[in-house]
């Protein structure tokens, strides 16, 4: 990602501390916070600083490798990693991500632990952008074909919440070819859900399109259906926290609506993911847990006001409770296909990618 012509990763380590991109001062603010300690990571991951199936996952492997700097024993890096775990339940690329560090770790001598956790978490942040470009490839070519339609009209992309290079370590995954398209010269424009309650899509994609310049409007959550009525959505490609063996996507709270709407409309929904996204101990939606966030997410917003000052303000009754589900599940009947770093593939197919997925 380029920020101000300067590039970035979400994040990124330094001698024997990790960086991010506190996401949850975009898009007013740009701040970078340098995390030391494996408190620090587990706090960010749970309050949102870094989110996204992906960048969580990388967050894991680096909070790994901060927190048996002073004691890689067995019994402390096993600690570790459930402690890492517990975080986030819904995202399969968190548990993948600490487990692989788990399993990469403890054949090793205690003494060359602290080192090569450092090089281990590198190489998944490493792998995760190289898997993020060849989604983009491949997405493109779908988007490629929607051109061919008419070269003059440019392509109109639905996505929902954030799944850009904010939501990885760089590249993203549902924005990915939206950017491989866009720099490959083709007409796109995209709408952007707002993605209540934490407005994922109104604060940080938007944020990121217009960084890159790609042509982008935002748009209420519920406007989505009445465009897709109206012509005016040609696709659909949103992220996933979770795919299941058998293709049902486990994804931000309003993508099932999404996908209801566009299978009545006939228009291609697609899911873009990275193979560790792909759960093989699952095989239904039903059998992921799906998290419960605080429901002051619901009841309070950000925003900013005209003499710059960023508020927080209520707004539903203070007699009135709320309630805060973070994903919902999209059964594989509505999906079109699922991109990923080794092509798309149908839900029925995802079972030759099975291989690759446990050989990474």
């Amino acid at each position: 990602m380029h920020i101000q012509s300067q590039h970035f990763r979400s994040i990124w380590q330094q001698a024997n501390a990790v960086y991010i991109i506190d996401q949850t001062r975009l898009p007013f603010d740009f701040v970078t916070v340098e995390l030391t300690s494996l408190a620090q990571i587990c706090h960010a991951i749970r309050h949102m600083q870094v989110r996204g199936a992906p960048l969580i996952g990388a967050a894991a492997a680096y909070g790994v490798a901060l927190g048996i700097q002073q004691d890689a024993s067995d019994e402390h890096l096993q600690a570790v990693v459930k402690q890492l775990i517990a975080t986030r339940p819904t995202a399969v690329n968190l548990a993948w991500a600490a487990q692989r560090m788990q399993q990469t770790l403890m054949p090793l001598a205690v003494a060359q632990r602290a080192a090569a956790a450092w090089l281990a978490a590198q190489a998944i942040a490493d792998e995760d952008v190289a898997q993020n470009l060849a989604i983009g490839q491949h997405g493109k070519a779908l988007i490629a074909e929607k051109a061919t339609v008419d070269a003059n009209q440019a392509v109109n992309i639905l996505t929902h919440c954030n799944a850009g290079w904010l939501a990885t370590v760089d590249g993203g995954t549902a924005l990915a070819p939206i950017y491989a398209a866009h720099d490959a010269g083709l007409k796109v424009h995209v709408w952007v859900d707002e993605t209540r309650p934490r407005n994922q899509g109104a604060s940080l994609t938007a944020w990121e399109l217009a960084q890159h310049g790609v042509p982008h409007t935002v748009i209420a959550d519920n406007a989505g259906g009445h465009l897709m009525q109206h012509g005016q959505v040609d696709l659909v490609i949103v992220g996933a926290d979770r795919v299941t063996s058998q293709g049902d996507v486990c994804n931000k709270i309003g993508t099932y609506l999404k996908a209801l709407a566009a299978f009545d409309q006939q228009i291609p929904f697609y899911a873009a993911v990275p193979t560790p996204t792909i759960d093989w101990q699952i095989a239904r939606g039903a059998e992921i847990e799906i998290e419960m966030r605080d429901a002051d997410e619901v009841a309070y917003m950000q925003g900013q006001t005209a003499t710059g000052d960023i508020q927080t303000v209520r707004v539903i009754p203070r007699e009135s409770p709320a309630l805060n589900p973070a994903f919902d599940v999209t059964p594989a009947r509505l999906v079109t296909g699922v991109i990923t770093e080794h092509g798309v593939f149908a839900p029925d197919q995802l079972h030759a990618l099975k291989t690759h997925s446990l050989g990474d």
